[in-house]
């Protein structure tokens, strides 16, 4: 790396610095009244920032501009125009104007969508975002101006993953701040939700990876016999990083600088050719934009050192998969963490307050995080080699869980005959880090945050932040109307909070598991509770349309009723999509691989066979009959795996194509094992593609 880190941060960013510099005083004070949400934007200040954000971008290389948005496929969209332009008389100019950063028109037809509208209906609109920086994406003869953006049909209705957590996350902030202010906190103007987003991921050499259909085309593997070693020995972890991952994470977290994104922590996970990036938390809008940026960044570099880049959730059977660890807080305008433990016992009744709100959202919606988790990958990640079940609890340690129990306790004995202990000096003080971490629980408090563990590796995490923002906004609404009842009625505001957060810990109880979610008991145990136990994407992604659910998401204006049918329409199309795409692909491989490699050595097992015996030798056991039973398995398996896909195509609903893929992806496990089970007989130069032990190398 060539400047120092502070020298270049953020230099492709259009941030509150590049502002300040570019645009007059009074412009740039209602911009920031416009990104904090307490002023409106209007066109004749847009001009002005317009002006200065192209003379900006363009000093920076970038010929072009484009509107950046996240449609629902969980990945981001761009539809590049130039800032050159013609006059009449043939003069070149450079332009963009107050229109062109408000609002854009996009091709909108073959974005997924659900049934808002027709494959003719082509018309969408996408339209600037100012909560989120502007930056310039460089490339070898220039650079593009992403402005990151919401992308909306043209009736309105939103068509991509922004808009729903804008909405979410201005629920939850409104209703976060209300409580402050019931706490008597009257200089505190704004509360963010905040977000740090652990990103895992695998690197393998990539001529090996284009040898590879499945991985090519599906970001994983579709067969392959488990290594010798794998990750038995525990010694990646931590380990010493490979020069060449080293020498790609450097150059990744180069360019990540200069994109304003402050990569913290890199480190080898536990699977071989397995890594992670941690970002410094940020807001979470922008820490939304800036992860999308960074999987965009780790996609473009990775060529460059001979090496694929893998963010599916389970690309190696066997061996741990990828997740994307959301660590997520608040934080209010004199810069405190809510859900900060502290040493004050007024500030303490807060962080209680705030944290019983998101473990009431939990009990009574935690289906919506299933949901949100419930992308193609995911189906083979959640439950296996140390990713959290698809049961959704959370872990508080068990300080502070006895202190909630306590707290009940102590409630129940006074039955408010004498003034409440407000310094809670009985119970066991609060402090960060003052319990062990739970790695089985899919939500976990980590001192200072809540970790949520069930998002995957390649998924967007603004699903996941939307319905989090939703849930906590619903408990948060709960506690707030039971401490003004009680404020109104004369208690004291801590004394009000303690006996929501009494009530709330009542009601919720069953979600707090401080157990190992990974024990076959925790299910029944879970079940015993209440709480939703959805193994397959069918059942978890039904949950989007429970009434429930619904009525949430359109109470707090985060999706309608109907946003929310076409929101389950997408995930359940995408999930049969993936499923037929990886069918298609594993009988090719099968075909044009497999078969041709079993026939062959078939072949030279039967012509051996025949020399031992004409030698006077017999050799014990029948290798080749044990072969042509693997021969024939992996054909019985083709014509099972084409019958699935011809019933998978007759399928007209929605929710009976995706119960048909889960069916379809038992099918292709099954065959695998059949597979498998040849590769380990089949000669080393006769197997069609790179084996396992060749892919988790970078030797």
């Amino acid at each position: 790396m060539g400047d120092r880190p502070t020298c270049v941060f953020g230099c492709d960013v259009f941030d509150r610095r590049a502002m300040r510099e570019r645009l007059p005083r009074e412009v740039y004070a209602r911009l920031l009244e416009v990104m904090e949400g307490t002023g409106k934007l209007d066109e004749a200040i847009a001009g002005v920032i317009a002006s200065a954000m192209k003379e900006w971008a363009v000093s920076r290389g970038a010929t072009h501009y484009a509107h950046w948005f996240h449609p629902r496929n969980e990945m981001t969209a761009e539809k590049h125009m130039a800032f050159l332009t013609v006059d009449g008389d043939g003069t070149p100019l450079e332009s963009f104007s107050a229109f062109e950063l408000i609002q854009g028109e996009p091709d909108a037809s073959s974005f997924p969508c659900g049934s808002v509208r027709s494959t003719f209906e082509a018309r969408g609109y996408t339209a600037w975002d100012p909560s989120s920086p502007a930056f310039v994406v460089r490339s070898e003869r220039g650079g593009t101006l992403c402005v990151p953006s919401v992308f909306i049909a043209f009736d309105g209705t939103p068509l991509d993953m922004k808009t729903p957590l804008l909405r979410a996350l201005s629920a939850l902030e409104g209703r976060a701040l209300r409580i402050s202010r019931l706490f008597g906190n009257r200089g505190v103007r704004w509360i963010k939700m905040t977000c740090g987003a652990e990103q895992e991921f695998f690197l393998i050499d990539s001529d090996r990876a284009r040898r590879r259909p499945d991985i090519l085309h599906c970001g994983r593997t579709l067969i392959g016999a488990e290594p010798p070693k794998g990750q038995q020995m525990e010694d990646h972890y931590f380990g010493s990083i490979h020069h060449r991952a080293l020498g790609y994470m450097e150059e990744v977290e180069e360019e990540l600088l200069r994109l304003g994104v402050a990569v913290k922590t890199r480190h080898n996970e536990v699977a071989p050719c397995q890594f992670e990036f941690a970002p410094q938390h940020c807001e979470a809008n922008l820490a939304c934009d800036q992860n999308q940026v960074m999987m965009l960044t780790m996609r473009r570099l990775a060529h460059r050192h001979g090496l694929r880049l893998l963010l599916h959730e389970k690309p190696f059977a066997n061996l741990n998969g990828s997740g994307k660890h959301v660590n997520f807080s608040l934080v209010d305008s004199e810069g405190r963490n809510l859900l900060s433990p502290s040493s004050n016992p007024r500030r303490n009744v807060q962080f209680l307050t705030y944290l019983a709100a998101f473990v009431l959202g939990l009990w009574e919606h935690g289906g919506l995080l299933r949901a949100a988790t419930a992308c193609p990958g995911n189906t083979h990640r959640l439950g296996g080699h140390e990713a959290p079940p698809v049961i959704m609890s959370i872990y508080l340690g068990e300080v502070i869980t006895r202190v909630l129990d306590r707290i009940d306790e102590e409630i129940d004995q006074i039955g408010g005959r004498r003034p409440m202990d407000l310094g809670l000096n009985r119970l066991p003080s609060i402090r960060a880090d003052n319990t062990d971490r739970n790695r089985t629980a899919p939500i976990a408090f980590t001192g200072n945050k809540l970790e949520f563990r069930s998002p995957g590796s390649s998924q967007s995490i603004a699903g996941p932040l939307t319905m989090l923002a939703a849930i906590w906004a619903r408990g948060l609404d709960w506690i707030g109307d039971r401490m003004e009842a009680r404020i109104a009625s004369g208690m004291e505001p801590k004394d009000a909070a303690l006996e929501a957060v009494r009530e709330a810990v009542r009601v919720a109880r069953g979600v707090i598991f401080e157990g190992n979610c990974y024990s076959p008991e925790w299910e029944a145990e879970a079940r015993r509770r209440g709480l939703l136990v959805a193994k397959g994407p069918t059942e978890a992604l039904s949950r989007l349309i429970a009434r429930e659910n619904v009525e949430l998401l359109s109470s707090l204006k985060v999706m309608s009723p109907g946003e929310c049918e076409t929101f389950c329409q997408t995930r359940l199309e995408q999930h049969v999509k993936w499923t037929r795409i990886e069918m298609g692909v594993m009988r090719s491989m099968l075909l044009e691989g497999v078969l041709p490699a079993l026939k062959r050595s078939a072949a030279l097992e039967a012509e051996a066979l025949s020399a031992f015996r004409a030698a006077g030798l017999s050799p014990k056991g029948d290798p080749l009959e044990a072969l042509l039973g693997d021969l024939e398995a992996v054909r019985d398996g083709v014509r099972g795996l084409e019958g699935s896909m011809e019933d998978l195509k007759a399928q007209p609903d929605l929710f009976e194509a995706c119960r048909a893929s889960e069916e379809c992806v038992e099918v292709m496990n099954r065959i695998r094992e059949a597979v498998d089970r040849a590769e380990e007989a089949c000669p080393w130069d006769l197997w069609p593609y790179p084996r396992y032990r060749e892919l988790l190398s970078l030797g």
